[in-house]
This record gives structure tokens, C-alpha cells and sequence, in this order.
């Protein structure tokens, strides 16, 4: 029921392209021109700025941009409360989720959802974020769980849970004795990383780089693709590696694994949803709100 031709100018306005725009609505360019055209009538305003083939929002652009992006919002949220409501939620859903995610924070919730709503079928994929964010712009999940925010042009990021990224190593390994080290000193200790593409791997990079470290400078022991690959590693041997907090709540518990503080270092994240840019459906919003309702919010 979203006005299509407001829908129309929501796409333009975020691509500010008419022939990306028309590919992705499926219609003819002559077509985006004569919504636009008609909405600017209707305003008594221009709402694009033309130079060449370059187009800019204008003033009365950015500000119908702010209202349509409300009603689009208000037009989600009726429909995924509508079909709650009735308890008419059936379909399909793919989930792409990367590797913390899935493995440590999704099943207890994809179990929930499930629950509530039995007539939908969940598909999920689990890689590393940059995989993750490849398979939504190839429409081959419809909504994606990512650790890092690659900030991609066609993505939209929604923050829904704060992680830290802490160092940890074996118990038994001797410099677990220490409860800190110096930079210095971390640049000389065996690490353990995740493969280039990890969400995880791209904010401990940005981390280092915040106390004049390169990931370069670091003694880099192994390259391992997964989170329990590495702590399976860790418990092994006398190496370390950066993991998510979340991840080594049972080994920390059972003592296998220590953390270490690095002085001036701290690596914070954020998880966030990914959805492709113009993309509405209420299924999607009706699982987002489903982890979101739960303690699953962003603190």
C-alpha cells in the first residue's frame, strides 16, 4: 500500500541514479522521470538537482527523503504487526550470518522465532562477513547477520548488539601468569588470526592501528577459518589469538582459557543487520523485531 511513486523517489533518491533505479523497480526509465516529474507537480518543488547525468537531492529532496523513509518504516511495521497479529506469517527465509554469530548468538533465537512462527522454513549460511555481504547483493540471502560495517553503497547496517574482542591463550601457557602486557610485548607472543575477509580480522586490524601496531608487526604463528578451529588450537599449544568474549564463555567458565588485558587496547563492536537498500518485506522485519524484542538489543 507504500504510494509506489513515493517509493519510486526513495529509490532515486538513494541511488541518485534513474537508470539503477528503474533496473531495480523493474520499470522503464521514462517511467522514474514521470513519477518524479509528478511528485514534483504535486509539491510545487524540485526535488533533484541535474547536472549532466550527475543528479543531487535538493533541499525539498533531502527533506521528502526524511518523511518517506518514516512511511516506509510505519508501512513495515503495520504489516509485520498486522500478520502477527492474525498469525498469518508463512514463507521463506535465507539468513547469512557470520561465523561468531551463528555459532554463538542465532540458534537459541532461530529456535524461538520458529516457535512463534511455525509456518515459516529458515535457511541459514554461515561464512565470514565479506561472503556474508556478497551473497545479499547476489540475492541469494535475504538478510544478513555481519560481525563488522564494511559501509557498502547498496547495504543498510542496523546495530543490534555490542560485542568485545578480547586476547586470550591456554591456561597452562606461562604467560597466562601475566593479567597484562605492554604492545611491545604483544608483538612478540605467537598469534593465531582469522582469514582475511573476517569481520572479526578487520576490527582488530582498525584496533591495532589506534596504538601504532600493524598487523604486519605481529609474530603470526597460524591462519585458521573459524573461531573453534582457533580456540582447539589454543588449547594445544602456547599461542594466542583476539576472540569475541561471547565465543569463550564455556572455556573461560572451565578455566581452559585466560584473558589477557593489553594496556591501551580496546576492541569494541557492533553486530548489525544487513538488508539490501530499498528493500522491504515483513517478513524480514518480523524476524528482526523477533531478536530484537528478546535480549537481543543493543546496549
Amino acid at each position: 500500500m507504500f504510494d509506489f511513486r513515493l517509493r519510486v523517489f526513495y529509490i532515486v533518491a538513494k541511488r541518485l541514479n534513474f537508470t539503477r533505479a528503474a533496473e531495480e523497480l523493474f520499470i522503464t526509465q521514462p517511467a522514474v522521470s514521470r513519477h518524479i516529474h509528478e511528485i514534483e507537480v504535486f509539491y510545487k518543488t524540485k526535488l533533484f538537482e541535474r547536472n549532466g547525468t550527475k543528479i543531487k537531492l535538493t533541499q525539498a529532496g533531502v527533506l521528502l527523503l526524511k518523511h518517506s523513509e518514516e512511511l516506509l518504516n510505519l508501512h513495515r511495521n503495520i504489516a509485520s504487526d498486522l500478520a502477527a497479529l492474525s498469525k498469518n506469517i508463512k514463507g521463506s527465509l535465507k539468513i547469512g550470518a557470520s561465523t561468531t554469530i551463528a555459532n554463538y548468538f542465532l540458534p537459541k533465537y532461530l529456535a524461538s522465532f520458529k516457535l512463534k512462527f511455525p509456518e515459516v522454513k529458515i535457511a541459514l549460511i554461515s561464512n565470514n562477513t565479506e561472503t556474508i555481504e556478497n551473497l545479499l547483493l547476489e540475492n541469494k540471502i535475504d538478510i544478513g547477520l555481519v560481525e563488522g560495517q564494511t559501509k557498502r553503497q547498496y547495504i543498510n547496517y542496523r546495530s543490534f548488539a555490542r560485542d568485545e574482542i578480547v586476547l586470550c591463550t591456554s591456561n597452562v601457557n606461562a604467560v597466562s601468569k601475566k593479567t597484562t602486557i605492554s604492545t611491545a610485548e604483544l608483538q612478540k607472543l605467537p598469534m593465531v588470526l582469522r582469514e582475511p575477509g573476517s569481520g572479526s580480522l578487520e576490527v582488530i586490524t582498525s584496533a591495532l592501528k589506534n596504538v601504532d601496531v600493524n598487523l604486519s608487526n605481529l609474530n603470526i604463528d597460524m591462519e585458521l577459518e573459524n573461531t573453534e578451529s582457533i580456540k582447539s588450537y589454543l588449547l594445544n599449544s602456547q599461542s594466542f589469538a583476539f576472540l569475541s568474549i561471547h565465543s569463550m564463555l564455556k572455556e573461560l567458565k572451565s578455566g581452559e582459557l585466560k584473558v589477557i588485558d593489553v594496556k591501551g587496547l580496546d576492541i569494541k563492536r557492533c553486530f548489525y543487520f544487513i538488508t539490501q537498500k530499498g528493500d522491504e518485506h515483513y517478513l524480514k522485519e518480523t524476524f528482526v523485531k523477533h531478536l530484537l524484542s528478546d535480549s537481543f538489543k543493543l546496549q
